[in-house]
């Protein structure tokens, strides 16, 4: 993987867009990312993380867009990061914007955009980008795939954090399998130790459940054969319980069968003797029951024959009420005349006394021609009714023309007195006044921008004079120092070419030609002088005499912008001092506030005028109005006068004594309907009178011919249905009781019963009762041995089945059993007791500190050895071990041991080699761009240079370095930089390249 170009836009403290070019980086291998603290190195390796991953490392990791959001950005810009890079032989472009939280384009308020992502790939063949996916899913897979490797991965062997990989160093075993276990994706043995695990357990609780079940089948096995045969003491898991419970099933069968023939022989015996003793006890009740029945039979002769005379009676009372029956309608319709009568002359009575007196003796026909002439009455009335009701709404009528006058007054009132008060002239005068400031806040307007722009640039005249100063002083310094830088390195390589000879010379070996004149003997060598200076000298001289004069040219062109800078802003501003230029436009400023304060007064001037102009018109048609609607007012009262005067007069005439129209109406129609029902009651007085009169006579008659004296003897005989079916039955249930007497008195069979000896039945019931006490009791038994016979048959055959079936699964779980022993490091073939994931990381652990130690013996200058140890640290896991071995004392200790500075080279080598490791476990990916970040500060210069070369090394893979950190000794030491400024707008990146 190499990267090419990475753009940055408001993301971090980056609040415009920043671009880095890392093939100008890489060019020289190795390039220094710098700056001060906060200014925004690690946000560069967070933003190639955030491309590539959608996330930033570790705790920065936020999951939401608007936390990465630059707080120095401008609000319409969005925030975005764009990275170019070559992987797996493809050249792909990946864009990620997070969710953004803009202003909205209508209205106020602000609106979230969804986060978007974008993936090209360059076409080579066709020169042109290709759009491959825009689906964050789709990206994030296709990425993690070409790389081989997670997020986590990715962290730790391309950026490489010199924190982490010191406190692995100093970790414990725990430690270093956790971060180990991350990289390597060793999960999957874990699992595997767990599910060997969990299956042993399933397997044992299925095996410990196997023989729980046979447990329980022997012990139901044991209550259904009783206690006379004992269950051995037996318990899951123990060996030998299956051939233990089977066995003893087999004995309990047995004895269970004896007992069922046992139990046969006793019911059988039991059977006979109750068939002869329910024969016996039939016979007997039969006997008892006669007799019985004869007894009672002659009881209830003896009740009939004292019960005779009531019988007698009670059929005379039958028949004298079925001849009163021929009565009942003439009874009835008596009464039904009577009742009727009798409320005829009650309705009578109480409608005369709500009449007059004067009209107390007259009878109906009186009462209904007098109700005649009221109603003729009362139709005259009607319409007199109709000019009472104009009457009233004629009253209305006027008292609306009275509203309406007082209505009018008060509109010509306030109409007099606005148009009175109004004035047009004022309103005038203020629009003439508002016009006049409108037209000088015009032209203030256009004066405004430009002593805005003179005082703006004069301003700028004076910083850009300070800084031209500043940046001659810094020019003239920086050329001073790059002459002096020559002339030492001119100095220098003048000497090295003087003491060439020498120099050449000490690689002269005897036998090889010389690389000057080809000869194989070397009879007189120069000799190298005191003072001699050598390449690498020259080198350094050269090199800081580059600085220098990059310094110079950056330092002349910086002065050179100034200039123009200033010019510009000279031309801009002139002459004038920049306090005249504030004081005019501070000046410029008042009038134009006061001239628009002015004019904005124009629009509320104008709109009051046009307002009072349709006032003034409502207001003369509203008073024009009011007089025409007066006239016309007058005109109708005069009318209602005339008309009011002749109702009155014929209402006068209608009223009589009454109140008004309706009161005599509302008397006429009480006195019409009182005479009416008068009339009504006494008519059905008199019909009633008469039907009562015959109903007399026809009840009388019904009766003589019944045979009774009297109509009053017939109601009296005559029975209602109830009375009359309880005699009946008493006569029907007397005449049943003496025939069934009758008959058991001549049944032979009952009078031979009775002449023999009393039955003792109760004797025989109870030998009858201890027969089947007996019988049930060996039925009991046979059907207890028989269902103890089959339960211990159905349990034993599964017993047999549960056996069988457990045979294989305890196979199992012997097997599995021990390779979860063996995986998890408790068994005893296990000699130094790892785990199974322990074994892989203590593989990998070696294969890390192997590729570590070619780089550390270098840094170190052949000191220190990284080796793996497999030995136990206390309780914890063993094979994860790191010590290193001192060449210098031939021990071998514990990192924690190592100094500041080794710790930093130690584990800077442990993380190089582990991205050598998780690289080549990676697929082969090969990683051409890494990044470490701090830690140089703790070396000394000599250490410094060792572990410089060792980076600069990396270029023999094809790999460039980016060194992340604010030593500024490394500055000199490497040319290709990438400086990130930070400033109160937000940060900026400068870059460097190597030439």
């Amino acid at each position: 993987m190499r990267l090419h170009r990475l753009d940055i836009t408001a993301f971090g403290p980056f609040a415009g867009t920043q671009r880095v070019d890392f093939d100008e980086l890489s060019a020289a291998g190795l390039f220094l990312l710098h700056g001060p603290t906060g200014a925004g190195k690690t946000s560069v390796l967070d933003a190639v993380c955030y491309a590539l991953y959608g996330a930033v490392p570790g705790a920065r990791q936020s999951g939401q867009g608007v936390t990465l959001r630059s707080d120095h950005a401008a609000p319409e810009t969005r925030t975005g990061i764009r990275l170019e890079l070559t992987v797996a032989g493809r050249r792909l472009e990946v864009t990620r914007q997070p969710p953004w939280e803009r202003p909205k384009k209508r209205g106020t308020g602000t609106t979230t955009d969804k986060a978007q992502t974008w993936l090209r790939e360059y076409d080579t063949a066709a020169g042109a980008w290709k759009d491959l996916s825009r689906s964050h899913q789709e990206i994030g897979e296709e990425i993690t795939q070409l790389l081989g490797m997670s997020r986590e991965q990715f962290c730790q062997v391309v950026l490489l954090p010199q924190g982490d990989f010191a406190r692995f160093l100093r970790a414990d075993a725990e430690a270093r399998g956790k971060l180990l276990g991350r990289l390597f994706d060793t999960h999957r043995f874990a699992e595997v130790e767990k599910r060997l695990a969990e299956r042993r357990r399933a397997t044992e609780s299925e095996v410990r459940d196997g023989d729980a079940v046979l447990l329980a089948d022997a012990h139901r096995m044991q209550q259904a054969a009783g206690d006379a045969l004992p269950l051995p003491e037996l318990a899951p898991g123990e060996p030998g319980l299956a051939d233990a419970v089977l066995g003893w099933a087999a004995v309990a069968r047995s004895t269970a069968r004896e007992r069922l023939t046992h139990a046969h022989c006793a019911r059988t015996a039991a059977e006979s003797l109750r068939a002869e003793a329910e024969g016996l006890l039939g016979g007997t009740r039969e006997r008892a029951r006669l007799q019985r029945m004869f007894a009672e039979a002659r009881e209830r002769a003896a009740l009939l024959e004292e019960r005779s005379g009531l019988r007698s009676e009670a059929q005379a009372r039958l028949e004298r009420s079925r001849k009163a029956e021929r009565v009942a309608p003439a009874l009835d319709l008596r009464e039904t005349a009577e009742a009727e009568h009798r409320q005829a002359a009650i309705d009578e009575a109480r409608a005369r006394t709500r009449l007059p007196g004067t009209f107390a003796q007259d009878g109906a026909a009186g009462l209904a021609a007098a109700a005649r002439r009221v109603a003729e009455e009362l139709g005259g009335l009607e319409s007199a009714r109709r000019a009472e009701q104009r009457l009233a709404g004629l009253a209305a009528e006027r008292a609306d023309l009275e509203r309406e006058e007082r209505a009018d007054e008060t509109v010509l009132q306030d109409a007099e007195e606005w148009l009175a008060g109004w004035e047009r002239a004022d309103l005038q005068a203020r629009i003439d006044a508002a016009q006049q400031d409108a037209a000088r806040a015009e032209q203030f307007a256009v004066q405004r921008e430009p002593a805005q722009r003179r005082l703006r640039a004069a301003r700028q005249r004076d910083e850009l004079a300070r800084d031209t100063d500043a940046a001659q002083a810094r020019t003239l310094a920086s050329r001073e120092r790059a002459l002096k830088s020559r002339e030492h390195w001119l100095d220098l390589k003048e000497q090295r070419l003087k003491g060439i000879a020498a120099e050449l010379a000490a690689g002269l070996v005897d036998g090889e030609p010389c690389t000057v004149c080809g000869a194989v003997e070397h009879p007189a060598p120069a000799q190298r002088v005191a003072g001699h200076v050598d390449r690498d000298a020259e080198e350094r001289a050269l090199a800081a005499h580059r600085d220098a004069d990059e310094q110079r040219a950056e330092d002349e062109r910086r002065l050179g912008l100034v200039r123009e800078a200033l010019a510009a802003a000279t031309a801009e501003a002139g002459d004038a001092p920049t306090s005249l230029l504030a004081e005019e436009w501070e000046e410029l400023e008042r009038l134009y506030g006061t001239a628009r304060a002015g004019a904005a007064r124009l629009h509320s001037a104008r709109e009051e005028s046009r307002r009072n102009e349709h006032e003034w018109e409502r207001r003369t048609a509203d008073r024009q109005q009011a007089a025409l609607r007066g006239a016309a007012r007058i005109s109708r009262r005069d009318a209602l006068d005339r008309e009011q005067a002749s109702l009155e007069e014929e209402l006068l005439r209608a009223r009589g004594d009454a109140a008004s129209v309706s009161a005599r109406s509302a008397q006429l129609e009480r006195r019409a309907a009182l005479l009416a029902d008068a009339a009504d009651a006494a008519r059905a007085a008199e019909d009633a009178a008469q039907r009562l009169k015959d109903a007399d006579a026809r009840l009388a008659d019904a009766a003589f011919r019944a045979g009774f004296d009297t109509p009053r003897a017939a109601a009296e005989a005559l029975l209602d249905d109830e009375a009359h079916r309880e005699l009946q039955r008493r006569l029907d249930a007397w005449q049943q009781e003496e025939a069934a007497v009758r008959a058991v008195l001549t049944d032979a069979d009952t009078v031979a019963a009775a002449q023999q000896p009393p039955a003792d039945l109760e004797a025989v019931e109870r030998a009858a009762e201890a027969a089947v006490r007996r019988l049930q009791e060996a039925v009991s038994a046979q059907d207890a041995a028989a269902r103890r016979c089959t339960e211990l048959d159905r349990l034993s055959v599964r017993a047999g089945v549960a056996v069988r079936r457990l045979a294989p699964l305890r196979e199992e779980y012997d097997r599995v059993a021990g390779l979860a022993s063996l995986a998890s490091g408790i068994s005893a073939d296990n000699e130094r007791k790892m785990r199974l994931e322990s074994y892989v990381l203590a593989a990998r652990l070696e294969q890390v500190a192997a590729a570590a130690t070619v780089r550390l013996q270098r840094m170190s200058s052949g000191r220190y050895t990284l080796v793996h140890s497999d030995d136990r640290s206390g309780r914890g896991r063993s094979g994860l071990g790191l010590h290193v071995v001192d060449a210098w004392t031939g021990r071998e200790r514990d990192t924690a041991t190592l100094s500041g500075g080794e710790t930093f080279f130690a584990s800077l080598a442990l993380a190089l080699g582990l991205a050598d490791v998780v690289t080549d476990e990676a697929g082969g990916v090969r990683l051409d761009t890494l990044f470490i970040d701090e830690g140089f500060g703790s070396l000394d210069d000599q250490t410094l240079d060792e572990v410089l070369d060792v980076l600069d090394s990396l270029r023999e893979r094809d790999r460039s370095v980016g060194i992340v950190s604010h030593v500024a000794d490394l500055r000199r030491r490497v040319h290709a930089q990438l400086e990130v400024v930070k400033g109160r707008t937000g940060s900026v990146l400068r870059q460097r390249g190597a030439g």
